[in-house]
């Protein structure tokens, strides 16, 4: 059994001040890793299911193989792990902002770093996505061109709800238009939310893409005697 407690690192950033602990669940039997950034709770190992979700319905609608993929937002890996999981993915592209992410599981600190860095077909970029989103530059310096099957985003809390002030304009028809320049056709969008579908965010994707629609996803908070949480899962596609 390991430490009840443990603060694995702290670092100062932009944001505010980023924290990795690991704590011992003993209700459940079970290691519990969690990314705090200021008061804010980033992730949690606990509760991963809307994250894997994530990957894997965005690459069901992905058609072919050797299947090129962005997933913006590192955190403890999970999306990242369902997409190489997806036997038709060629490579992997993971945008991660804060540079003690990386250094996370590139030192072993975090559970699944050994598995996203020894797979072949994933490179982590440290850069900031929307950025490189808004300025047309895209995800590959030696390749502008370079254009994606998928791209998945795992950043914010909600399309309303930033890390940042600054991210808010991503959300909005322009943004979104310039992300979906980034695509192939027929290109897959996904999107994390913290919160249930909203409406008038799918009616604003379907203003940009040909298609649109979000998927709840609902799971158990076993801490809680079992009650039910439902985030989304936002998709969109590009013309074939």
């Amino acid at each position: 059994m390991s430490e009840l407690f443990a603060e694995l690192d702290y670092r100062p950033t932009p944001l505010g001040a980023l924290v990795l602990r690991r704590r011992r669940e003993l209700s459940l039997d079970v290691d519990v890793y969690e990314i705090k950034l200021g008061d804010e709770y980033l992730m949690s190992s606990l509760f991963t299911a809307s994250e894997e979700a994530l990957a894997r319905l965005a690459l069901a609608e992905c058609e072919g193989s050797e299947l090129d993929v962005v997933v913006g937002g590192l955190g403890l890996g999970y999306t990242a792990r369902a997409v190489l999981e997806n036997r038709n993915v060629g490579s992997l592209t993971v945008v991660e902002y804060l540079d003690a992410v990386i250094d996370w599981h590139e030192q072993g600190l975090l559970p699944l770093g050994p598995t996203l860095t020894c797979d072949p077909r994933c490179r982590f970029l440290l850069g900031d996505f929307f950025a490189l989103v808004a300025g047309g530059s895209g995800f590959d310096a030696e390749s502008r061109e370079r254009r994606y099957d998928a791209i998945l985003l795992d950043i914010d809390h909600t399309p309303d709800f930033w890390l940042a002030p600054g991210n808010a304009a991503f959300y909005e028809p322009e943004g979104l238009r310039k992300l979906a320049g980034l695509l192939r056709p027929g290109g897959v969008f996904g999107l994390w939310s913290n919160d249930r579908p909203d409406a008038a965010f799918v009616e604003r994707l379907a203003s940009v893409f040909a298609e649109a629609r979000a998927e709840p996803v609902t799971f158990r908070n076993p801490l809680q005697q079992d009650r039910e949480f439902t985030q989304s899962v936002y998709l969109a596609r590009t013309a074939k």
